[in-house]
């Protein structure tokens, strides 16, 4: 276990700004950088103006395309939020008369974005006059050159980061692009998409030509962006708020019920966490294992009966992605043991490949090391061509992964091919005869990190007042919702006088504890007995948890869901 420091989040707004709440719910916002009481009304008019550069270009180019009945293809990219970026420009621009198709590069042949060889497919299957990147493209300047060369106008839509000038598009529409003044960097690929489709119809709509309801999709844009892990600032969370609400009345694509019957779930109790827990890594499970077109084709469904055999396809797919992450993570941890054998320490930096692994999960498995030991953690796989390998990389707080890879092609730039990605996630390719000097350049790299980068933090919202201690407050919790990135589920902290315990299936810990005023309430900790030392002979005992309902043959008591147990 990675070493743990318990820490109260920094109030970063004026608790004093929210007079309607009891105090402890002020603190929560305030802990969140909520500004004032206005960011909690999550309505459609309060989004952000449509800012952004490059957004008029892009309308007034798909409008004249739409109107001269031009072939337009949509660029896509193989993960959650590129599916539905795809499936929601195709919806919405056939609403509005468009003659659109899509392609989506296969993750193990082409790699990721627009390639000049995706560019060359695109030309030799569709002949498009517009081609329009979603969720890709900002750093594809050979692709785009070659996708003109075939005679195409090329757009981009995209939210990657980029430090570079963006490629020479008919029009590039990323927030994160040098010289856009949008205010909000946080949007997914299908919010860029979106900000891009609702501007289209709108303008259409004022000169009278076919047009949509973009509102209609908003089921699309809520799955896309929280599945890609986009920070939840006000204008994303009411983008999946409002998604959210009409998956939750069955308003949703035939596609999404389809994968929620199947996944054992209830819409109409659908909460923001299942669109990243639940819908989020079965649609991912196509690209990762397969082709994201049987993700795209589910969500593109017109009805139960087409979408449903495609949702058990998803289905089986994600379980054998699980089958196989499994498998790899088994690995990766038997080579850790060894090195830890050799050096008691840890590495800085977990840098691991093996020939045999699959591509489609090696990000999942970065991202598991990163959390079970609080080290960045990079997991390659071999490409196709025997030459190079692609690695999947995931990193901890205060380490920006893609510029920390950027720091290694610069000084070494024999070694790394291509590389992209976010601060926390990113993606890279070398050769595989260079695995030994990365690992060495990148663990050197991170080793001269601050020391206490390594020691992990849990955040918490400090101690609940006993008051607080009552179902009213889950719900009054459940309000302010939608929880996710950047906007975390409240969690607290306090010590606690252990009354009783008990061992569910040998793993799980069952605990009914005291407060001061007396008042006895139960706490569970799944998964304990592989997690947490506990002594019974101890009477008090430190949680860190969340507050919740625990329905059990129609009762509802309050119970506390332990995420640290420590004595």
């Amino acid at each position: 276990m990675p070493k743990l420091e318990i820490k109260q989040r920094p109030l970063l707004t004026r608790p004093e700004s929210f007079q309607d709440v009891p105090s402890f719910i002020a603190e929560i916002l305030a802990r969140r950088g909520v500004e004032s009481q206005q960011e909690l009304e999550l309505k459609l008019k309060h989004l952000l103006a449509p800012s952004m550069k490059g957004l008029p270009e892009a309308i007034q180019l798909i409008d004249a395309a739409i109107d001269a009945g031009q072939k337009i293809v949509i660029v896509g990219d193989y993960d959650a939020d590129g599916a539905t970026s795809t499936a929601l420009m195709l919806l919405a621009l056939r609403d509005m008369g468009a003659d659109v198709d899509y392609l989506v590069p296969d993750r193990f042949k082409y790699g990721y974005g627009l390639t000049p060889a995706i560019a060359d497919l695109a030309f030799a299957s569709f002949t498009p006059d517009l081609l329009i990147t979603v969720d890709n493209g900002i750093s594809s300047h050979d692709g785009v050159k070659q996708a003109q060369d075939h005679g195409m106008q090329v757009i981009i839509t995209d939210h990657h980061l980029t430090t570079k000038p963006t490629p020479a598009a008919e029009a590039v529409v990323n927030p994160n692009q040098l010289g856009c003044e949008f205010p909000s960097k946080a949007l997914a690929g299908v919010g860029v998409a979106f900000y891009v489709l609702a501007n289209l119809s709108t303008h259409r709509k004022k000169l009278g030509k076919s047009s949509t309801v973009i509102t209609n999709y908003l089921d699309l844009v809520a799955l896309g962006t929280y599945a890609d892990v986009a920070s939840l600032d006000y204008n994303n969370r009411i983008l999946v708020d409002a998604g959210l609400k009409r998956i939750q009345q069955h308003l949703c694509r035939p596609g999404i019920s389809a994968l929620l019957e199947i996944a054992g779930r209830d819409a109409a109790t659908l909460k923001a966490q299942d669109l990243g827990f639940v819908l989020g890594p079965r649609i991912n499970a196509a690209g990762r294992m397969e082709t994201m077109d049987i993700g795209i084709e589910c969500l593109l469904a017109k009805d139960l009966a087409t979408a449903y055999p495609l949702a058990e396809q998803l289905n089986q797919l994600n379980v054998e992605r699980r089958q196989v992450e499994g498998k790899i993570k088994q690995e990766a941890l038997a080579e850790l043991e060894k090195i830890q054998l050799d050096e008691i320490e840890l590495p800085a930096a977990l840098i691991m490949f093996e020939q045999h692994w699959h591509q489609g999960v090696i990000g999942i498995v970065a991202g598991r090391l990163k959390e079970q030991f609080h080290r960045p953690s990079i997991v390659f796989a071999a490409d196709e061509d025997g030459i190079h390998i692609k690695g999947s990389a995931r990193s901890i707080e205060g380490i920006h992964i893609r510029d920390a890879i950027e720091r290694v092609a610069e000084q070494n730039p024999h070694i790394v091919s291509h590389f992209g990605g976010h601060a926390a996630a990113a993606g890279l390719t070398i050769k595989k005869a260079h695995f030994a000097e990365f690992k060495q350049t990148f663990e050197q790299l991170i080793g001269s990190m601050d020391e206490s980068l390594f020691t992990a933090t849990l955040w918490t919202d400090g101690e609940l007042p006993a008051s607080a201690f009552q179902i009213d407050t889950v719900d009054l919790l459940h309000n302010l919702s939608p929880w996710g990135q950047k906007f975390p589920q409240p969690i607290f902290e306090g010590i606690f006088k252990v009354l009783d315990y008990r061992w569910l299936k040998e793993v799980h810990l069952k605990l009914r504890v005291a407060l001061e005023n007396g008042q006895v309430v139960d706490a569970i900790a799944f998964n304990a007995a592989s997690k947490y030392q506990f002594d019974p002979m101890q009477d008090n005992v430190r949680l860190v948890y969340e507050l919740d309902k625990n329905i059990f043959n129609g009762n509802v008591s309050l119970q506390m869901r332990i995420a640290h147990l420590e004595q």
